[in-house]
């Protein structure tokens, strides 16, 4: 009977000791319920007073993941082991995540200050009736130059970067929908382009780029830049304002003839654990003095039409940054090229990234 005694005792312990340990990884994984918020983001895209500013009204404890890519966020989200309840990707991600059914609808009648959002940026093509995903920022690419090396003026547009003067003095954010986008662009193409001839075009004109071509950098651009180590960079809008406080020689162009209009917008995964808190954060983030905050720290232009209006006027007149209608009609959103096209997006960029060696 002892014996039985014991192993039983064994028993119960061993099942106290194995539900603790799921218990403490579910808590290390964000999956922790009803206290927790678990949010996957880009790095250094929230301000962060906002995330202990939502702790305190709200109660939840936010535990908060970055990624610096689409599909790295893919991926993993996809993969499954941490229950992320926000995740906030790109225009063309959300449709290729909505076709593989990962997303959770949105219920509108839980939503206090959709209202708020400038109606030009509600019900797109890559979200119908905003079904799946809310307006969180959005902004342009385009051209950053130094007016010590540059005149004024003198870039306007994407042919302007192959200009011989400027030997050794380009850098290119390291994307190959960005780079192959803009060479389509300065050809008159459309940078979602899937006709062959288009696309081979374009990779033998970026070959002739690459004289020019200092590097193909991501965050590093805005150290460059800012410490003028090169006259010309593309990079997407908020950077260049970042870059733009730190060096008053520094402009930012978006091309006349076209670039990327894109958008980041809050989705709830449908791994999703802390549903209320979902929609409790997605509320906060609506509300426009907090929208206001997030912008004038990020420096990404808001969709929130009432937050503009509470952001300093050099910020919501720039039309760097908040560029008019006329201005957006000939900018384009990034599509879901599939699997096929996005391989020789790939293949061709990394053909022109190897042509410059």
């Amino acid at each position: 009977m002892k014996k039985l005694q014991s192993l039983f005792i064994g028993i119960l312990v061993i099942i106290l000791i194995l539900f603790l340990g799921v218990h403490q990884l579910e808590k290390a994984s964000g999956m922790a319920g009803a206290d927790t918020l678990t949010i996957y983001n880009w790095g250094d895209y929230i301000d962060p007073d906002l995330l202990r500013k939502f702790e305190k009204e709200s109660g939840y404890k936010v535990n908060y993941e970055t990624f610096d890519s689409n599909e790295a966020m893919f991926t993993k989200i996809q993969q499954g082991g941490t229950a992320y309840d926000i995740t906030i990707p790109s225009e063309y991600m959300i449709q290729k995540m909505m076709k593989e059914k990962m997303l959770l609808p949105i219920d509108h009648k839980k939503l206090k200050g959709l209202e708020n959002i400038d109606e030009r940026f509600l019900n797109l093509d890559f979200d119908p009736q905003n079904k799946y995903s809310i307006p969180y920022f959005w902004g342009t690419l385009g051209i950053i130059y130094n007016d010590k090396f540059i005149g004024k003026d003198e870039i306007k547009h994407w042919d302007d970067l192959w200009k011989p003067e400027l030997k050794d003095n380009v850098m290119l954010i390291d994307g190959a929908r960005e780079v192959l986008g803009l060479s389509l662009n300065s050809l008159g193409y459309s940078l979602n382009s899937k006709n062959n001839q288009e696309l081979r075009a374009a990779t033998d004109k970026l070959n002739k780029l690459t004289t020019n071509v200092k590097a193909i950098v991501a965050d590093e651009i805005k150290m460059y830049m800012i410490n003028e180590e090169s006259a010309v960079a593309v990079t997407f809008s908020g950077e260049a304002a970042e870059m733009l406080t730190s060096n008053e020689h520094l402009h930012y162009v978006i091309p006349a003839e076209g670039s990327n209009l894109w958008f980041d917008n809050i989705v709830i995964p449908k791994t999703a654990k802390n549903i209320k808190g979902s929609y409790d954060f997605i509320n906060f983030m609506l509300r426009p003095e907090n929208a206001a905050q997030n912008a004038e720290y990020i420096g990404y232009s808001t969709p929130n039409k009432i937050a503009e209006k509470l952001l300093p006027e050099e910020i919501s007149s720039d039309e760097q940054f908040y560029p008019n209608d006329e201005v957006i009609k000939h900018l384009e959103v990034y599509e879901d090229l599939g699997a096929k096209y996005l391989g020789i997006y790939n293949d061709l960029f990394l053909e022109f990234k190897m042509y410059r060696k």
